[in-house]
Parts: C-alpha cells; structure tokens; sequence
C-alpha cells in the first residue's frame, strides 16, 4: 500500500508542476509591452504606449523605425496569424496542417502567388522597398530577440516560427485582392450552367443589375455545345468541384462595404464627417489591428493589417478616407486548346506554342513531399488542373482544353505600398486623389475627407480594357486562341470614377454600381445589389444635417430594403401546418427591421432557403454549394416571382405542374417544420439572433472541436446580407456543425471619422487586439462590436503601458 500511495504523491507532485508550468507559460506567452526591449535593426530608440485596449501608439524618429516598430507590435500580438498569412500566400498550409490542405496548396502553387510577390518585389524601389524591408526586420527582431514562449497554435502543432520577408507582406497583398475578387467563379457557373440550359435561362439565374438588360454577348451555351465540351463538368462529381473547394474563398456575396462622407454643410460639426465599415470573413483574431503611428512629418491612426506595412483605413491630422470594393471584372479565364498530338502545346492566334512549366515541391506534414508540374499560357497560370486531376474539361488522361487565368494582381508592375503610403500621408483631397494613381488591385471606392471641407470619392485600380468585337465582356470562359478576347490595354486613370465636392453634400457607396448609365467604360458585371446604398441614401436625406451619433446609428441600421418584394407573397402563403396562423401573426407589421431579438427575421429567412430549394432545387441539383458561389440567387427568386414564371416554378422533378403561389405555400410549410426542429413550437418565442449568430473562424482550431470553443468566436446579430449593419445570411448548412443561417462575413471594422474634433472620431473590430485566447485582449472587442459600439481613434489620458525598445548592441 505504500508504493501506491507514493505513487499518488508523486501524480500529485507532477500535476502541480504541470499546473506551475502552464501559469508560467501563460503569463510567459504574453508580450512584454512595458520596460525596455533592445532589438536588433533598429536604428533609434523607439516608444510604443499601450492604452488599456491594446492599442499602441507607436512613436518614432524615422519612417523606418517607424515600420519597425509596426512590425514588433504585429509580431508581438498577432504572431500566429501572421504565420497563417505567410503560409497562405506561399502555399504550405499542408506542412502545418497535414494532408487535408494539400489541395488548396496545390491551387495556391499554380495560382502563383509567391511567385508573383517575387516578381512585384524585385521591381520595388525606393520608400516602399524601405518600408517592406524594416517591417520585416522588426517581425523578425521579435523572433531572435523578443519571444519568451510561442503562442499555443505553434506549441500544439510542434511549429517553430518562420522569418517574415517582404515578398510575404506582398503576397498576403495579392491574397487580399483574392479575397475581394470572385469573378473567376462566376465565369466558371456560367460554363458550367451552359452545359445544362440555356442563355436565356442563365440570364434570369444570373441576372443583371436591376433596371438593366444583360449584356449582349454571345451565346456561349452554344459556343461550348460547339468546342464539345464534356457534358460531365455540369455535374457535381467533377474535377472542377475539386478545384473550387481548393481555392481560398472570393466574391463570396456579402462581402462588401459601405462609406459615405459628408460635407460640412450637411453635418452638424460645420466640418465633414466620414464612415466606413469593411464587411470582410469574420475571424479570430480580426483581420484587422488597430495602430497609430507618428514619425516627424507624420501621425496617422487607424486599422493596419498583420503582414502588411502602414494604416490602410483611418485618419490623419488633416484627412480620412475609407474604403469598399468596387467589384471590378479583372479576371478572365480562357479555354486554351491542346494539341491533339502534343499535350505540352496550345494553340493560339499565330499557332501552336509550348506551355511554360515549373516544378512545385510542396512538403505535407506527416507524409512525403508532394511535387507537381505548373503550367502557364500565355494568358496566366493553367488552373484547371491545379495538380487535383486532369478531366477537368475533357475525357481523363486526355482533356481537349484546359482553363488558364489572366488576373491583373499577378502583374509585377504594380506601386501598391507605395501609394497606400502616399495616401496616407496627404493633406487634402486633391492630394489624396492624386496619390491614387499607383494603386492597382483590388480596385476600391475610397471616399476621403479634409479638414478644409472637401470630400471626395475615387475609384483607383488597374481595369482592362476589351477589344470591341469581344462578345463574351469577360462574363463566361473565352477561346483562348482568338485575339479578339484578349485584352487591349488599361482603362487611363483619368477616366476612373471620381467625384469632388457635389452638390449634394455627400458621397456614398456600398458595391453598388457607382457609374452613371451614360459612363462609357465597362468595368463590372457584377455590381452588388442596391438595397445598401438605397437606405444609407434614405437615411441621408431624411434630414439637413447629421452629427457623428448619426452616423454611428446608421451603421447599427438593421432594415433591409429587400425584404418587400418577397414579404407580399409570404403573407399570402397558405399552410395546413399547426403553427402557420402563429407565425403569421409575427409577420404582421414586420416590414424588414431583421432585429436579432425578433421571430418574423428569422421566418422571413427560413422561408427564403427553403424557395432556393422549391425553385431552383431541380435545375441546380448537380451543383454543390462550392460550386454556386455561396450564392441565395436572391434575385433570381424575385424575379421568378415578379414574373409569376411558371416555368421555374414547375419542379420537374415531379409529375405534377407547380405553380408559383404553390410553392410558395409549399416552402412556408418547410420553414415551419425545420423553424419548430429548431427553436420550439411557439412562433413567438423564436428569435432571430438565436439561429443567426456572428461566428469568427480560428485557422485551424474552429475545425477541432475540443478547441473551437477556446478558440473560435460567436455572438448573436441582427440584420441581413442587405442590411447596412451586414450581417451575411449564410443559407447553406455548415458543414461542421450543421447550422442554417450563420454570418461568417459581416463588418470587419466600423469607423467613423470627424474632421472637425478628431476626439470623436471612433473605431471598432470584431474580436480583439491580442492573438492569444486567454489574454482578456482576445475577445474584449466582440461585445462591443455586436452592440455597435466603439473606442477611441485617438490616445485619450495617459497610457496604460510603455515599452522602451532601442536598438540592440551589436
């Protein structure tokens, strides 16, 4: 008996030393931001000031120490993310994450994306290779000098940090300018759809921007009938399938901004006021880390990005500015036709050439290295096959095409830091426009605003320009072979869209078509629904002026204007379901404020998914939900509707002849039965915010159960994909949980801006300062941001922490 008691005792001995050593690692993972810290790099000593959210000021003698010192706070709280983004950018989540990623390093190998960064950082000159290069340094002067213990990601997976270069914060760049793109996607339903119907009804599928006609291109659907294109792309067990599981998320709907900036006479202050709100993927930490940076000449504050150099959102001392994206057609994919008798030629319009090929080794953790041949035409990388299979547009072991890109963010010649710099340092909007000219991808609306008075909005990025009898607008895959499809040119920066000081007193956008009918240049298809931009309209012009407190209650505006158009028919839908005359009753008055603590929100949206099914269920069975785009067809279905279209109504499926008012009583019977599964049998119990929760996703442990709880961030919201408070319906089941409803993609960060007294000028993101999930930084921001609140821009009282970090002997 007494072995086993000392036995006990000895357990108990090695617990406490487990529990004294997981404190000392707790408190040891934490960065110091107090005291002095030498480091090598720097050039002269450098002062970072924490207030009590984690914001640093960071205070500087030169522009490079300034960079520097970016780095060190990057390097201090946002470590593992930053290794995220390093390894997203060059294609080696595999070797982190084992075999399940190597396909998406597999399409990141092709898509080129390092490869690309090297070449934009080879012809890089002057501030901004200085920049990218301190920044760099200072990541790195945490690593070799700085880290007490790694962050728990890199502990429980057995990583070691790796250095931080400048081609890194260039690819995470490109990778951004990924994020905001997705017209590839669209080019591949469209193909895919051809296959299956025709033109026309792709045009009601897929329709164009309202109060507009599609655009008069040829009929593709004939075209690929004609190349005999294999009618199996079509279905969902495809290689294609494949690839677009492997590519990182784009043109995901819901994914946008809004902004609008006031001029002095429509604000209370006499001076302009500006708002900005980025609706990116939500996750933990948030994409985004607030800074202020000051160096002599200059003092910006606002919200920076782990990777990247400099304050990309916010205000200076005499100007603000903020962004949405444009949504700009900058991708095109081109059928590139193999030669019969040679699979390593292609044809084009002088003949067969030979394709330029590379060997990519990609290293997987726990298993052999993996090594695949990419291939690039004369359009851009070969993504069809991506290393995933080689049937993807044709017979196995033989296809007839394969599918090349033409993306203008893999161009080398690009000035992208060094006009995010220049932007920042301006004083006026003249200047600030000006300073747009370098910027290339993504293409955004960016309105600013000066202390002088005047507001602005730009539109700067790098659009190409399509020969006249190109007849397919970059809308669906074109022959690669015929030079009538490529591309011409770049529309001059002085025909952007660019406005000055209207007449009406304000600028607003929010990834609707900016460009007045009559403008001569294409620059999209794909404009985003107009339902946001209509009621930060509505609510500008409802009154004279408007105060910051304004502002902020439009950025928590949570009525969606595109709920009438379907409310009509769900009011009139009829059910023998036990609950049907309840939960009318909690439509009654719901006029489309999607309030998180309401029933009729979440009946209204339970009935629009179970629609997509009823109407579309049939034509787009073979498709998965990768495979649309992470599409509602919300517009498609109202369309259907207004038409009262009996032919997309009819479930083919069936013998029968639905009508539309049939399956509109049909998709309100489902919602009943799948909203009584889910919150109860009493309709007025059931809440929106309940089943529409604000999730942010921790790479990689939202997908480990044991840890997304630890990890992974959640709150309820209200709103809707067209809400000004956006919060994206997601109406295709999670495919870790299962859940309906959830918005993954919703405002990254709020802002608003006042010229007139920068001590009211405010900001908020979704999660918080800190990357490491015990430190009360991690999660203090969601709450808040929920509840649409904020904290200051600028340092208020004395700061809660200083850290002295001069430069290390050497």
């Amino acid at each position: 008996m007494r072995w086993i008691k000392r036995v006990l005792q000895l357990l108990a001995l090695l617990g406490v030393v487990a529990l004294v050593a997981a404190w000392i690692y707790s408190r040891r993972v934490l960065p110091q931001i107090d005291g002095t810290l030498a480091l090598p790099g720097l050039q002269a000593e450098l002062r970072i000031e924490r207030d009590d959210n984690g914001i640093p000021t960071i205070q500087a003698g030169n522009q490079h120490d300034l960079m520097f010192g970016l780095g060190v706070a990057h390097a201090q709280d946002r470590l593992w993310q930053l290794e995220t983004h390093r390894r997203i950018g060059a294609g080696q989540i595999a070797e982190a994450f084992g075999p399940a990623a190597l396909d998406s390093d597999k399409f990141l190998r092709t898509l080129g994306v390092r490869r690309a960064a090297e070449a934009q950082w080879a012809q890089t000159t002057g501030e901004a290779r200085e920049a990218l290069q301190a920044y760099s340094d200072g990541i790195n002067a945490v690593l070799q000098q700085g880290l007490k213990a790694r962050p728990p990601e890199f502990v429980i997976l057995g990583l070691q940090p790796q250095q931080w270069t400048p081609v890194d914060s260039l690819a995470w760049s490109i990778m951004m300018a990924w994020d905001l793109g997705g017209n590839w996607g669209t080019e591949l339903l469209r193909l895919r759809l051809a296959l299956k119907m025709d033109k026309s009804q792709i045009d009601q599928l897929l329709p164009p921007y309202p109060g507009e006609m599609p655009l008069p291109a040829q009929d593709y659907a004939a075209l690929y009938r004609g190349l005999k294109l294999d009618a199996h792309v079509a279905t969902s067990d495809t290689a294609l399938n494949r690839l677009l599981a492997a590519a990182p998320e784009s043109g995901i709907e819901g994914v946008g901004s809004n902004n609008w900036v006031l001029a002095g006479s429509r604000s209370s202050t006499g001076k302009p006021l500006l708002a900005n709100d980025p609706h990116l993927k939500l996750s933990a930490p948030a994409l985004w880390y607030f800074a202020r940076l000051e160096a002599p000449g200059f003092k910006a504050a606002g919200a920076t990005l782990p990777g990247v150099p400099g304050v990309v959102l916010g205000q200076n001392e005499h100007l603000a500015w903020g962004f949405t994206n444009t949504g700009p057609d900058v991708q095109d994919l081109y059928l590139e036709r193999i030669k019969p008798d040679d699979a390593a030629m292609y044809q084009t319009p002088e003949g067969w050439s030979r394709f330029e090929t590379r060997q990519e080794t990609i290293r997987v953790r726990g298993q052999p290295d993996v090594t695949i041949t990419v291939r690039q035409s004369r359009h851009g990388p070969v993504i069809s096959d991506a290393g995933l299979a080689d049937d993807v547009l044709g017979a196995k072991g033989k296809p007839g095409y394969v599918l090349a890109m033409r993306w203008t963010a893999l161009d080398a010649e690009t000035d992208q830091i060094a006009a995010g710099f220049r932007m920042s340092r301006a004083k006026t909007v003249a200047e600030f426009i000006e300073a747009s000219r370098g910027w290339i991808a993504p293409m955004q609306n960016m309105v600013v605003a000066d202390d002088q008075g005047h507001i602005g909005l730009v539109a700067p990025g790098r659009v190409p320009l399509r020969a006249p009898d190109n007849d397919l607008h970059g809308l669906a895959p074109a022959p690669g072979w015929e030079a009538r499809y490529d591309w011409t040119g770049w529309l001059p920066w002085e025909a952007l869209p660019k406005w000055i000081d209207p007449d009406k007193g304000y600028l607003a956008s929010a990834n609707q078509r900016i460009v007045p009918a009559d403008y001569p240049h294409f620059i999209s298809s794909t404009w985003a629904l107009p339902y946001r931009q209509q009621r930060i309209e509505q609510l500008l012009d409802a009154k004279p002026k408007h105060s910051p407190t304004d502002l902020r209650a439009m950025q928590a505006d949570v009525t969606s204007l595109a709920v009438p158009g379907g409310l009509k028919w769900l009011r009139k839908a009829r059910s023998t379901h036990a609950l049907a005359a309840a939960a009318q009753k909690q439509l009654a008055g719901f006029e489309g404020r999607m309030a998180d603590n309401a029933a009729a929100p979440l009946i209204y949206w339970a009935w629009q998914r179970q629609m997509s099914q009823v109407i579309l269920g049939d034509d787009l069975a073979a498709l998965n939900d990768r495979a649309i785009g992470g599409r509602s067809f919300f517009d498609a279905i109202e369309g259907v509707l207004a038409r009262d279209d009996a032919a997309w109504c009819d479930d083919r499926r069936t013998p029968a002849a639905e009508t539309c008012a049939q399956q509109v009583d049909a998709a309100f019977t489902a919602a009943l039965d799948e909203l009584q599964a889910l919150q109860g049998p009493d309709p007025a119990a059931w809440r929106w915010g309940r089943a529409h929760q604000a999730r942010a996703e921790h790479r990689p442990f939202s997908n480990v159960k044991a840890l997304a709880r630890f990890f992974e961030l959640r709150a309820p919201v209200g709103g809707d994909t067209y809400t000004i408070n956006v919060s994206r319906v997601n109406l295709k089941a999670d495919s870790r949980t299962g859940e309906f409803y959830l918005d993954e993609h919703g405002p990254s960060l709020r802002a608003v801006y006042d010229l007139g007294d920068s001590r009211n000028s405010g900001f908020m993101h979704s999660s918080g300062q800190s990357g490491i999930p015990w430190s009360p930084l991690y999660r203090n921001f969601l709450p808040r941001w929920a509840a649409v609140e904020y904290v200051p821009v600028w340092p208020q009282g004395a700061p809660d922490a200083v850290l002295i970090v001069t430069p290390a002997a050497k």
